[in-house]
């Protein structure tokens, strides 16, 4: 390492196991984008080399939680990890009723099938794709509600997950009993991975009291949030992110928790709340939709490795170095000038598409050509989060334009420094011929949820005829393909 390179996050921990990796060849790369239909959703996991599609369900486990995992009690009912993890649930959160799911969608839908109603109107931060999608199953209208330096990407604000609090309390004014509930997402994926402040939190809260209005967390990465309300929040450095995290949900009537996140699973969820009224509905709609309300869709010993991952995200040494592994992928890239959403989020690094490819329109979807780009160029798969993930949905009056965002979620325990450096590499060789880009278009798609299952192919070229795109320059590192 030369003085000016960023210093590496040091891992608080030890590799006991390796999965072994095969990079896919140039020829192989675009044979996969065509099989694909341009939709890295539908890429096989052999065909990516470093996955940064998703932090969702994609840590790696620790020790404990595989011990853990050996002593799983498969009752139907009543088993003892449910106890066990309900019980861990509490202490953390302070919610009496914790009732499980097989991950944080199930949970969305719990609560929004039991609480909105056609016609109504959701308010949140900014809904992410699944929350969105179930409001709108319910005929309801998600409104997103983020403060305006959310919008700006080069904006350093420390907490862009905050909501406008003075366009919450006019939506209740005006609206009243059409708004079921109130949520919030932390951190705010949307937006690039960014946080809320306790401060904003308590606001909130205060408006939704005020009015006898739910308010709801999507407590998917709370522990993510209460670390950067840890750092940066005026008399909170001295907080643990349990006690941080305590704080933000006493704020709360519930939440709602993908646990593939924060709670350092590979599946796992649940719903939790004050509201014993709302108890029976939520449980009658698992028992439907899920399983039994002791194990949620889930086998029990998921439960038990759901506790212990609950408790482990809020190692400050772990999460330092969560954290850490964002800022340093940032600090490579930033070295050349590559625009990513300021400041680096908590779970990945949000690239700006429309800064890196300014000639290409909207229309062209310029983060679904990204995302191509960078998988064309080194196997890297990442996530649109813009046009294609949220184009044609319900527009909030007088919105900003949205964002359009390539996400490079970092899973947890998962890649070291030097995969993250491959990654850096890789952007960079995309960023060097940028220009050469070509756009996307849509070629089908289903009405909702449309970038999970969309086929996508090369736009027109400004000359009238298809492309589709230039191949990757040869990596210092491409091998021929592998005999096997």
């Amino acid at each position: 390492m030369s003085p000016s390179d960023p210093p590496l996050p040091l891992e608080p921990y030890r590799i006991k196991a390796v999965e072994m990796l095969h990079r896919p060849s140039r020829d192989e790369r675009e044979a996969a984008l065509k099989r694909a239909g341009y939709n890295l959703f539908n890429l096989t996991s052999e065909e990516v080399y470093i996955d940064l599609l998703t932090d969702s369900g994609t840590s790696a486990m620790s020790d404990r939680q595989w011990a853990a995992m050996m002593t799983g009690d498969e009752s139907y009912a009543g088993s003892r990890n449910f106890a066990e993890f309900e019980r861990t649930v509490q202490e953390l959160t302070g919610f009496p009723f914790v009732i499980p799911a097989h991950q944080g969608r199930a949970a969305e839908h719990l609560l929004l099938s039991s609480l909105a109603r056609p016609g109504q109107k959701v308010p949140n931060n900014m809904h992410f794709d699944t929350t969105q999608a179930h409001v709108l199953r319910q005929g309801a209208q998600p409104i997103n509600l983020a403060i305006q330096e959310a919008y700006d990407v080069r904006n350093e604000h420390p907490f862009k997950g905050n909501m406008d609090t003075p366009k919450l309390e006019t939506l209740l004014q005006k609206e009243g009993s059409g708004v079921p509930l109130v949520m919030m997402t932390l951190t705010n994926n949307t937006g690039g991975g960014q946080p809320a402040s306790l401060s904003n939190l308590r606001e909130v809260s205060r408006i939704c009291r005020a009015h006898k209005v739910p308010f709801y967390l999507d407590m998917c990465r709370w522990a993510e949030n209460a670390y950067f309300i840890h750092e940066r929040e005026p008399g909170m450095g001295e907080r643990s992110l349990r006690e941080i995290g305590r704080a933000c949900f006493d704020l709360a009537d519930g939440a709602t928790m993908s646990a593939k996140k924060d709670g350092l699973v590979n599946i796992g969820g649940f719903i939790a709340t004050r509201d014993a009224q709302l108890v029976p509905r939520l449980k009658e709609t698992l028992i439907t939709f899920e399983g039994f309300p002791t194990y949620g869709g889930l086998a029990r010993r998921d439960l038990s490795a759901m506790a212990i991952g609950l408790l482990e995200a809020t190692e400050l040494d772990y999460m330092a170095h969560r954290v850490g592994q964002v800022r340093y992928l940032a600090s490579l890239l930033e070295q050349d000038g590559i625009p990513f959403v300021r400041p680096p989020g908590g779970h990945g690094l949000y690239l700006d598409a429309h800064a890196f490819l300014p000639h290409l329109k909207g229309s062209e979807l310029p983060g679904q050509a990204l995302v191509v780009e960078i998988y064309r160029e080194g196997a890297v798969r990442t996530c649109e989060v813009g046009g294609v993930m949220f184009g044609g949905a319900p527009s909030t009056p007088d919105a900003p334009p949205a964002l359009e965002l390539v996400r490079l979620a970092i899973p947890r325990r998962v890649y070291t420094a030097s995969h993250l450096s491959y990654v850096a590499d890789t952007v960079r060789r995309v960023w060097k011929r940028r220009e050469a880009v070509r756009g996307m278009t849509i070629v089908e798609a289903p009405e909702r949820l449309r970038h999970f299952l969309a086929k996508f192919g090369p736009a027109m070229e400004r000359g009238g005829a298809k492309g589709a795109g230039p191949h990757a320059a040869p990596h210092p590192s491409d091998r021929s393909p592998s005999p096997m």
